[in-house]
């Protein structure tokens, strides 16, 4: 617990001392929600969304969905940089669990995406969506579970990536589609049947439903067609779970 949890205030610290992080990791989403969201609001309704939603409050979901996503390719990159730099030969050289390792890291990238989710979820009732203390409270434990499953996606490319490039272009390939195809950008209501299926088994949709479920808490027309909150919530740990143990198996292999 020592190591996890001195890997946990590595991330912290590194993140305090390197604001540039927060800037790239929230504001861009921002401006990808103003932008986008204002532009097709005038011209764009969703597909089986609530009557009445524009398409700036239906895409806010996905845009905090986005941030989560910015904050585990960001903080998952340090992996590759440590790598270069010598500090996580350092670390597999040290008499630590490869378990407690990734854990470390995965709890710090984790804390890290779930601060500035919340930044972001302030400006909730600018997209017509009221907030309480109960909404945020649920909010912030489906921001918590689906952080984790992204940061150990990032962790098990980042462990196979020998160099910055790769890693952004691995990361680009697959975390961009999957959240493009978890109905974070348009619904599943509609698509033909080949994308239909394909946004089914993404594992990505079902932590955008929980999150839509706790948004919009109590009103039933704008979570109808979603999977329920207790299967989203299940998929998204069973997600986790399975990055977490697939970055640990690869960290087993590497050598110092």
């Amino acid at each position: 617990m020592l190591a996890v949890a001195t890997l946990w205030q590595r991330e912290v610290i590194r993140f305090v001392r390197q604001r540039s992080r927060l800037v790239g990791a929230l504001a861009q989403p921002v401006v990808f929600w103003l932008l986008l969201g204002g532009g097709l609001s005038a011209s764009f309704q969703p597909a089986g969304a609530a009557a009445g939603m524009g398409y700036l409050e239906y895409f806010y979901p996905g845009v905090l969905a986005l941030v989560l996503l910015f904050t585990a390719i960001f903080a998952t990159i340090s992996t590759v940089e440590d790598r270069r730099a010598g500090f996580l030969q350092g670390v597999l050289a040290a008499p630590v669990a490869r378990t407690a390792i990734v854990l470390g890291q995965a709890l710090g990238g984790a804390t890290l995406a779930v601060v500035q989710g919340l930044l972001f979820l302030a400006l909730a009732p600018l997209a017509g969506v009221p907030l309480d203390a109960a909404r945020v409270v649920a909010v912030s434990g489906v921001m918590a579970l689906l952080a984790l499953a992204l940061v150990n996606l990032g962790l098990f490319i980042a462990w196979r990536m020998e160099s910055t490039q790769g890693f952004h272009a691995i990361m680009n390939l697959i975390l961009m589609p999957i959240w493009f195809l978890s109905g974070a950008v348009f619904p599943l209501s509609g698509v033909p049947w080949a994308l239909g299926w394909v946004m089914r088994i993404n594992p990505l949709t079902y932590g955008m439903a929980a999150l839509r479920r706790s948004l919009y808490a109590g009103n039933g027309a704008a979570v109808s067609a979603l999977p329920g909150l207790g299967a989203a919530l299940a998929v998204t740990a069973g997600f986790a779970l399975i990055a977490f143990f697939a970055a640990t198996a690869v960290a087993r292999r590497a050598t110092a």
